[in-house]
């Protein structure tokens, strides 16, 4: 079964790399086409033939990106998702898992989140561009499936984090900037600006669990016929999150400065992932602390070699 994973040199492409598979693994990323153009889009599908598509393309960043670039963060999202799922159906490719985001959810909302909330009202203003380009793709990906009869489908996951993440400080999401100003703090020998007062509380996966879910539910018989949350729950506080990173580098927490002038983002968004659990309910998620481990271990050890 040959199995194409676009966005397959982002956090969780690159993390199908360690899955042990007998699969044809075919990862492909912006090098190799730029997805918001149809024509590269087509290209892709007839150069490697698949039999499924794990669809993780997408332009993605922290809340001030999200923020700061709110129309670029629709169009080019929009463009990304049509072009590959039109694609797809055209060249009659069965089956299509894309994945989605926690910010599609409406602002105000019943918690857990759960699946059928999604388009129950606006999501948070602080990236609903990116959101409505997300909800679209769970649109689409419904209305190829009720036309066409074809096995297309949407998971959400939640705040994810691991290697080959991106650590840019203005763009990038809360634990790698997290970790790089913490680690640049202790070896500069300076005080670190964190964003927010540290309260707001999210749920982290990392991204190796979410490359294996993905894969599992490519390549399994499952009932795919609805949104699935696909994270791991627990909320953690922003703040709790900095001390455990600053423990990892033996930095003391009490030289953070929370900037109460940059955005925090909502306040909460827990999920709701009982479907994916009794599907699969074998499956064991990394858990925080060890996940955090290794993502610092990678980071300290491949630094500045990396996305900053």
């Amino acid at each position: 079964m040959n199995i194409l994973v676009t966005g397959g040199t982002g956090m969780v492409g690159s993390a199908f790399k360690k899955i042990k598979t007998d699969h044809r693994l075919i990862l492909v990323g912006s090098k190799d086409y730029d997805l918001r153009l149809q024509s590269h889009a087509e290209k892709m599908i007839i150069d490697h033939q698949p039999d499924a598509i794990i669809h993780l393309a997408a332009r993605v960043g922290g809340v001030k990106g999200n923020t700061d670039y709110v129309a670029d963060f629709f169009h080019e999202n929009i463009l990304i998702n049509t072009n590959v799922l039109n694609s797809a159906q055209v060249n009659k490719i069965p089956r299509v898992v894309s994945l989605l985001s926690t910010c599609i959810y409406p602002d105000k909302a019943n918690y857990p989140l759960t699946p059928d909330q999604i388009h129950l009202g606006p999501p948070h203003k602080s990236n609903f561009g990116y959101a409505y380009a997300k909800r679209m793709l769970d649109v689409q990906s419904r209305a190829i499936r009720q036309q066409h009869g074809l096995n297309y489908t949407t998971v959400v996951p939640n705040n994810l984090y691991g290697l080959n993440d991106n650590f840019d400080l203005e763009n990038g999401h809360v634990i790698p900037a997290m970790i790089r100003k913490i680690w640049e703090g202790k070896n500069r020998r300076r005080p670190v600006a964190l964003w927010g007062d540290g309260s707001p509380l999210r749920e982290f996966t990392y991204a190796s669990d979410i490359s294996k879910i993905l894969f599992l539910l490519a390549t399994s018989k499952d009932d795919l016929s609805k949104t699935i949350n696909i994270g791991n729950t627990g909320e953690h506080s922003i703040r709790s999150i900095a001390e455990k990173i600053c423990n990892y580098f033996h930095y003391s927490p009490l030289d953070i400065q929370w900037d109460t002038s940059q955005p925090a983002g909502q306040f909460r968004k827990p999920s709701c992932n009982k479907e994916f659990v009794k599907m699969h309910p074998d499956f064991k998620y990394i858990s925080l602390d060890e996940g955090l481990r290794q993502t610092c271990d990678w980071f300290s050890g491949n630094y500045p070699n990396i996305r900053l």
